[in-house]
């Protein structure tokens, strides 16, 4: 159906502190981070009556943390009361907070009643293929040194940071390793642009990406 392997692994709830009173909570949790190690995509799922909670963005920042892919599911959309744009609305709260990496894609479901549930798995199997995708270094380059041309990283006391060739690097996940003589001068905020031109370009939505400077 798919065109490859594919395995899902169901791991257990795991619930908000406030209800927890048991270890085996502990171990629950143990094994989902575990599950997270050794997936390539995560369906991260939260309950729409509650929305997205600090607990939540914990295991969030642990499957961003181990560069897995990630569809995020809104589960229980049926019990919603909805306005016009209750699901922009939604969808905006949630991307603020797991801000800054929010290219994820989001979709509203009920597992009750399977609204959407195989448009999540049609979402599973895209991140996937946008986690493996190589990107050739001649247009990798092509377009990057272009936009870096037009956008140079800015002058530090002085210097100028100079970037003279990009690739991608041969890892479970898209890296890429950009070559300038000057990499310790770069600030986060233009790695950042780098990322978003990088986005911009190419289909990464679901994959957090590495960037590294190298000395050339």
């Amino acid at each position: 159906m798919f065109g490859f392997d594919m395995v899902l692994v169901d791991t257990a709830g795991i619930r908000k502190k406030s209800k927890v009173h048991e270890d085996i909570e502990f171990y629950s949790v143990m094994r989902s981070i575990r599950s997270i190690e050794s997936a390539d995509v995560c369906v991260f799922m939260i309950d729409a009556q509650d929305g997205i909670e600090k607990q939540d963005l914990s295991i969030f920042s642990v499957i961003e943390r181990n560069k897995k892919g990630i569809v995020l599911l809104v589960n229980k959309w049926d019990l919603i009361d909805k306005e016009t744009n209750t699901m922009k609305e939604f969808e905006d709260d949630i991307r603020s907070k797991i801000a800054p990496f929010n290219d994820v894609p989001i979709l509203f479901v009920s597992a009750l009643t399977k609204q959407r549930i195989h448009k999540a798995l049609e979402q599973v199997v895209e991140v996937f293929e946008n986690r493996i995708q190589k990107i050739p270094t001649s247009k990798l380059n092509e377009y990057m040194l272009g936009v870096i041309e037009r956008f140079p990283p800015p002058a530090n006391k002085g210097k100028f940071v100079r970037i003279k060739f990009v690739t991608q690097l041969p890892t479970h996940s898209p890296s890429f390793a950009f070559f300038c003589n000057l990499p310790q001068y770069i600030p986060d905020s233009y790695k950042r642009f780098l990322e978003n031109k990088l986005r911009d370009k190419y289909n990464l939505t679901g994959v957090p990406i590495r960037i590294f400077f190298r000395k050339k």
